[in-house]
């Protein structure tokens, strides 16, 4: 079972998000303050952080920048901001991801077990293994992407979104997460460019692209992989 360190002020909320991650098989310990959260984080192994900003003792930052050169796991920041540049600032401490309050819990879990994957993909712990959805196959090993056995030619982006989509299956993403997690935050374009992406893998995955079954759009929402 991953265990998550929540280092929040407010412990109502802090026990919500403790109580959802523990029905989806992923055990907390609670810090109310920065300068506790930075003490549990250094003594005890967790595999993930999630840290709010605004905190009493030390702030958000200054945890982060603390941790970040002692602790390799990842850190979600939460805000309750809408600033760029608190998203910014955290990101170039080295937050591996934030989420903005007010944010449904099911929308906690799905970060915190999307960067988990991540992070076990990164490290090697699950680099080497297939992704299978249905008929669908991607091979880490060999960049190889077959559907029903027969082999299909994906291009970079494609098959990085596709690998992203498919590790994390079930997890629903809006545009504009998958932008900056694909492409990256100094990215040019927009989100749009998700929604062209997603057609051209429909168009070479799917039996009927115009009534997909393995990547499907969640209205208003965004796209999760079946």
């Amino acid at each position: 079972m991953a265990k998550v360190l929540i280092i929040e002020d407010d412990i109502s909320i802090a026990q919500i998000e403790s109580d959802y991650l523990l029905v989806n098989g992923i055990s907390s310990d609670i810090a109310p303050d920065g300068i506790q959260g930075l003490s549990l984080a250094l003594k005890n192994g967790y595999d993930l952080i999630l840290l709010d900003i605004m905190l009493p003792g030390m702030d958000g930052f200054e945890v982060l920048r603390s941790l970040r050169s002692k602790v390799d796991i990842p850190i979600l920041m939460v805000t309750a901001r809408q600033d760029d540049i608190d998203k910014i600032r955290g990101l170039g401490l080295g937050a591996d991801d934030y989420i903005e309050k007010p944010f449904s819990p099911s929308v906690l879990v799905a970060r915190v077990k999307a960067n988990l994957a991540q992070y076990d993909r990164l490290k090697g712990k699950s680099a080497l293994l297939p992704l299978v959805c249905g008929d669908i196959v991607l091979d880490p090993k060999t960049r190889r992407v077959t559907v029903s056995g027969e082999e299909k030619e994906l291009k970079n982006r494609e098959y990085e979104l596709l690998y992203y989509l498919m590790e994390n299956r079930d997890i629903v993403f809006s545009r504009e997460s998958l932008y900056e997690r694909i492409w990256g935050m100094d990215a040019l374009g927009d989100s749009a460019t998700v929604a062209v992406h997603i057609n051209r893998l429909r168009e070479k995955l799917e039996k009927d692209p115009s009534n997909p079954v393995h990547i499907q759009t969640v209205r208003g929402a965004g796209y999760r992989m079946r």
